[in-house]
């Protein structure tokens, strides 16, 4: 698909740029990406492809990978297979293991910038300061430290898992030792020989409790609410099979072929007419994985979830329950009230002394920091539209906010199978509408308010009957606020890409070029 735009043309309307903005110079591009993780590097690998080459993608960190870069705990890896994770139009045939691991993931992501030509598109340790829309010139005006953009196209690829949460526990500033989020993880720290304590029980603790159990002298795991633990069904690819892949790239697509529809048919266990019962197997492989890990009665007791399998996300750990099972090993369910110099103290009154904290505690999903930073139609900001809860049409376009693209940003999470799936399509999406607009001679596009309200009143229904939000829990797919899940999409794969295969611009506003 050709979809080949036009360059921003500099010129200035009635109003021009507003007067502030008028002495620094300013960068014209036709798109601008904010975020070099796996939407932002695919979005600007798709843009090549399709011929739109006056593309620059702009990240605050030094480094291509998103959160595969700041992910850099022991144990990170990821929960679906190496094939269906990669990009399908970069297919990355020698994984070391059938379930990638964050370094393995973090080297596919920088060969893929450097082997696709991204290296003269990135601008890195360029953090958004504002992107705000200019009315009269149709453009989008964006600040970083120390460079300004001005472009047709503004694409957001930050993502949802980008700001980590650390909660406000009282007493957090006296602490003396090392305090940080798996997210930020301190690799400086050697916890060898000290007592640490390990807040939140969910997907990174769960893979980096084997590990601190291995080295630390003490290791409390403070736990709210137990997760669902499935093993982990993992293989190491035997060099051969890898050597198969690079020759034979049918074979390859036959891999993923197979991965994908296998976790299409996971779906079954969180939504659909059948998914009570299906899930009610599930549970009890759930159950007898940890009664097999876990003898003890009270330990197992602690452990058992009282949600459905699926409310929360389901993980994947062969080493997790055994971790816990160890002498030196605790686990904490009273809650923690607050922290002092050298201790944490639950709500029981018992003080545990640590020397390090390491927090497992997720990340600030309903309320993206960029989304205070984007501003547009009418100065509104983006967090102001998301206030009630994030919403896009086709989880890609907010009314208020034209030409401008979101990518795995509402309603983009899968809880069955891979995001880059969910995020191909959506680039798709974004390159069909481009064409359309190209080919229409339109200067701007942006979903209308009904057409959004529409989208997202359908949504609301499919999601009710989901175990996401009738399984019994509170979890990071629901809003903080509504309790509605805003983070995943309620059905299959292929129901989405059906649905975005196309732009259509009914439903939406469009002005022409001058």
């Amino acid at each position: 698909m050709d979809v080949r735009l036009p360059a921003a043309n500099g010129r200035q309307e009635d109003g021009g740029a507003p007067p502030s903005e008028r002495t620094p110079p300013w960068e014209e591009h036709t798109v601008v990406v904010v975020g070099a993780g796996v939407s932002g590097l695919g979005a600007a690998i798709r843009l090549r492809q399709a011929g739109i080459l006056d593309v620059v993608v702009l990240e605050r960190s030094a480094h291509v990978g998103g959160t595969w870069h700041d992910n850099r705990y022991p144990g990170a890896a990821c929960d679906v297979p190496g094939h269906l994770y990669a990009y399908s139009f970069a297919p990355f045939p020698a994984w070391r293991s059938s379930l990638p691991a964050a370094d393995e993931i973090r080297s596919y992501l920088r060969r893929c910038a450097t082997d696709c030509g991204l290296d003269e598109h990135l601008r890195l340790g360029s953090e958004v300061q504002e992107a705000r829309w200019h009315e009269a010139e149709a453009r989008w005006y964006v600040r970083t430290g120390e460079r300004r953009y001005r472009c047709r196209f503004l694409v957001t690829a930050t993502g949802l898992l980008s700001e980590p949460h650390v909660p406000a526990l009282p007493g957090l500033a006296t602490f003396r030792g090392a305090a940080f989020h798996t997210a930020r993880w301190d690799g400086a720290c050697d916890v060898a020989g000290k007592r640490v304590a390990l807040i939140g029980t969910g997907a990174s603790a769960v893979q980096c409790v084997p590990h601190l159990a291995e080295r630390a002298a003490a290791l409390d795991v403070y736990q709210r609410t137990p997760p669902w633990v499935l093993p982990r069904l993992e293989r190491r690819v035997p060099a051969a099979e890898s050597a198969l892949y690079r020759r034979s790239p049918r074979l390859r697509r036959l891999a993923r072929a197979v991965a994908y529809w296998t976790r299409e048919s996971w779906l079954l266990c969180f939504t659909g007419p059948l998914h009570r019962v299906v899930s009610r197997g599930v549970t009890a492989l759930a159950r007898l994985h940890l009664r097999c890990r876990v003898p003890e009665r009270e330990l197992r007791r602690r452990l058992l979830p009282s949600f459905r399998l699926g409310c929360k996300r389901v993980l994947l750990s062969n080493d997790y329950y055994p971790a816990l099972r160890r002498t030196h090993v605790s686990l904490v369910t009273d809650p923690v009230a607050a922290v002092t110099e050298d201790s944490v103290i639950t709500r029981d009154g018992r003080v545990r002394p640590a020397d390090v904290i390491v927090f497992a505690t997720g990340y600030a999903v309903g309320r993206p920091a960029l989304a205070r930073r984007v501003v547009g139609r009418a100065q509104r900001r983006l967090a102001d539209a998301w206030s009630e809860g994030m919403e896009a049409h086709h989880n890609v376009m907010v009314p208020g906010f034209p030409n401008m693209f979101v990518l795995l940003g509402p309603h983009s999470g899968l809880g069955h199978s891979s995001v880059t799936l969910l995020l191909e399509a959506q680039l798709d999406y974004v390159l069909s509408c481009l064409s359309h607009l190209r080919e229409h001679r339109l200067a701007e596009v942006e979903v209308l308010p009904a057409t959004q309200q529409a989208y997202s009143a359908d949504l609301r229904r499919r999601m009710r009957d989901t175990v996401w939000q009738s399984g019994g829990c509170r979890s990071w797919y629901q809003d903080p606020r509504g309790g509605h899940v805003t983070a995943l999409w309620p059905g299959s794969v292929r129901r989405y890409r059906t649905r975005t295969r196309t732009f259509r611009a009914e439903g939406h506003r469009t002005r022409a070029e001058p």
